[in-house]
């Protein structure tokens, strides 16, 4: 019998260009919403309280935009690092062009920017992606530049 682990991709595995589509998406709920803000200590009103973000331009709770930072990164996990990552090293050119909602569709892709192999960590390399989530509407929610430390294909894979 074969077994095959799900796993993320290797550095060489990393093509430049390709693009990879997160599916299913998440839609957002109020409670997610709620515990994420409670979790983070992040007491905003504009994401807990619905009387006072009636009164707001947006008309009504936004989600928390570190829940959507995260949900998005979380989606591109078992296509892209799960078992192949070494570290994230790092975040940058975070946007929120778009609101998200309770009730809204998350949906997530990420397409592979640049790599090359490290210069201190033979066996290693650096990816640059780029996340971009989008709603049911095909909006664009968020983006974000991602750099990941990778694992090259182990000898015997070469």
């Amino acid at each position: 019998m074969t077994e095959i682990v799900q796993r993320g991709l290797y550095y060489e595995e990393c093509e430049i260009g390709a693009r990879y589509l997160h599916r299913p998406g998440r839609t957002v709920t109020e409670a997610d919403n709620i515990l994420f803000s409670a979790l983070t200590m992040n007491t905003q009103a504009l994401h807990l309280d619905a009387a006072y973000s009636a009164t707001q331009p947006f008309g009504k709770p936004l989600m928390n935009s570190m829940w959507t930072l995260s949900t998005l990164v979380g989606m591109s996990v078992a296509q892209i690092t799960q078992g192949t990552l070494v570290a994230q090293l790092g975040l940058s050119e975070i946007s929120f062009p778009h609101p998200v909602f309770a009730g809204d569709t998350l949906y997530g892709d990420t397409e592979i920017v640049s790599k090359r192999l490290s210069r201190s960590r033979p066996g290693q390399g650096l990816v640059t992606m780029t996340h971009t989530g989008r709603n049911q509407d095909d909006e664009v929610v968020a983006t974000v530049t991602r750099v990941a430390l990778m694992w090259c294909l182990p000898k015997e894979d070469a």
